[in-house]
């Protein structure tokens, strides 16, 4: 069963909240464990409101332990690697690989040129029309 405290764990409180309790707080001089407790939300939270009322949408931190440059040639020599190969290679999370391959940019497209598939196989697969189908097996006969 949650209380009303385990559940503020877990959300976020909107920016007119924050600056509707703000605004209350210096109108009627309220110290920061009264409007804390008027408003039923944490006595930290207040104080972090009141340093920083919006909250922060990102994170500015760099990758730790994944080396960029090394997940970078890795993506060059195996660009069409599943992210858990990557991680086993690097020796980091499957997380950690999906937020530093978002952090360089990369984005995975099927390739067209997978290396087990036959040139015909592939023009048949990517061809959405009949009358491509028709063709494709028209060639064959």
């Amino acid at each position: 069963m949650y209380t009303i405290t385990d559940y503020n764990l877990q959300m976020t409180y909107p920016i007119s909240f924050r600056h509707k309790i703000l605004s209350v707080r210096k109108k009627e001089n309220l110290s920061i464990a009264q409007v804390a407790k008027r408003f039923c939300v944490g006595v930290v939270s207040v104080m972090r409101w009141i340093k920083t009322p919006d909250p922060k949408t990102t994170r500015n931190k760099p990758a730790t332990k994944i080396n960029m440059e090394r997940l970078a040639q890795n993506v060059k020599n195996y660009p069409d690697a599943y992210q858990y190969e990557r991680a086993k290679r690097l020796g980091v999370s499957k997380q950690g690989i999906n937020h530093a391959l978002k952090r360089l940019g990369v984005t995975y497209k099927k390739s067209l040129r997978h290396p087990k598939a036959s040139e015909e196989e592939r023009r048949i697969f990517h061809c959405h029309k009949p009358f491509c189908t028709f063709l494709a097996n028209s060639r064959n006969a």
